[in-house]
């Protein structure tokens, strides 16, 4: 496959450490970062990529093909419809928008335009997931009852990225907290685990521990169509050296146990819990593959590849953003 051309809006911390490593793991190429900031427009040039103010320029440069919008959440809305016009495919993060009636307008815009849209849910993309869901498939759990995720970090008021302040803690800048941050990793996967959504939903948030207004923890309860249950519980209030990222699949057959698989790198655990015998056994996957890498490479095979789009679903996306949005008691 011929290497796709990447630009980066908002080349923060995740953009620099894990999406731009990923882009050159997958055999693609950089070309070209947009950020406000002189500080991370410089980053970007040392690593071989042209650094734009504004994403004006980045949308000029004809070698840019994909994008990857890494901007706090109240910009997605703005920089996915000019993208969106332009033609390029777009990335997005997660969640699709800091509210939910711009995740509407996101849908609206690459649905009108046509354009090739992605959510970066980076977790349907981490080698022991997809082990999970080909062991799924395969029936060695039987009939799935529940899944079971934890998946929490600690961010304290004074955690900054090159001395810019902490916007993840901002409701107008992020819509919420640790829910607003982690639970769509969560809720997506069940999705791609079980190849049905979450349709029924509550939910409890917490501000408990850190020293800002929005949650800092919640518990979830959901419900797939055909009667599985799933339990997310995320924090930003868990300190980091504590056990706190955790994914079970429980099955009339047997379980699935993956530790630290959820997040940005890869390695972690998988393990097989038989229900007859209660015997356990590690189950392989490719440790040294990280699930940005992968994403990158699915994204650009798709973007080569038109008949792999059906993988990508700015709908489903969206019913995911109406779930978080409901978990905070809105709509």
């Amino acid at each position: 496959m011929d290497a796709v051309g990447w630009g980066i809006v908002g080349y923060g911390w995740v953009a620099r450490d894990y999406m731009e490593p990923g882009i050159r793991a997958a055999g693609h190429r950089l070309v070209a970062v947009c950020d406000p900031h002189p500080d991370s427009r410089a980053a970007a040039e040392r690593a071989g990529a042209r650094g734009h103010a504004d994403l004006a320029g980045l949308i000029a440069e004809p070698e840019v093909e994909a994008v990857y919008v890494a901007t706090p959440n109240h910009l997605h809305r703005g920089a996915v419809e000019a993208l969106a016009a332009s033609g390029k495919a777009i990335l997005c993060e997660k969640p699709m928008a800091a509210t939910l009636s711009d995740a509407e307008a996101i849908t609206r815009a690459v649905e009108s335009e046509k354009a090739f849209y992605g959510t970066a849910f980076d977790q349907r993309h981490h080698p022991a997931h997809r082990a999970i869901r080909a062991q799924i498939e395969a029936g060695r759990l039987g009939t799935v009852t529940t899944v079971r995720i934890v998946y929490a970090c600690w961010l304290g008021r004074d955690w900054s990225e090159a001395g810019q302040p902490n916007w993840r803690i901002d409701a107008a800048q992020a819509g919420g907290g640790a829910l607003m941050d982690l639970a769509p990793h969560g809720l997506d996967l069940v999705d791609f685990l079980l190849a049905e959504p979450i349709t029924d939903l509550a939910a409890l948030t917490q501000t408990r521990a850190q020293d800002y207004a929005v949650d800092d923890g919640a518990l979830l309860i959901g419900r797939t169509p055909s009667g599985a249950l799933a339990s997310l519980h995320v924090a930003y209030n868990c300190p980091d050296a504590l056990p706190r990222r955790r994914l079970e699949v429980v099955g009339t057959k047997g379980m699935l146990v993956a530790e630290n698989t959820m997040g940005q790198t890869a390695g972690g655990s998988l393990t097989f819990i038989d229900g007859a015998s209660g015997r356990s056994e590690p189950v392989a996957f490719d440790r040294d593959r990280s699930p940005f890498t992968e994403q990158v490479r699915a994204f650009g095979s798709a973007l080569r590849r038109p008949e792999e789009r059906v993988a990508y679903s700015a709908a489903r996306d969206l019913h995911t953003m109406r779930l978080v949005a409901r978990a905070y008691g809105q709509g």
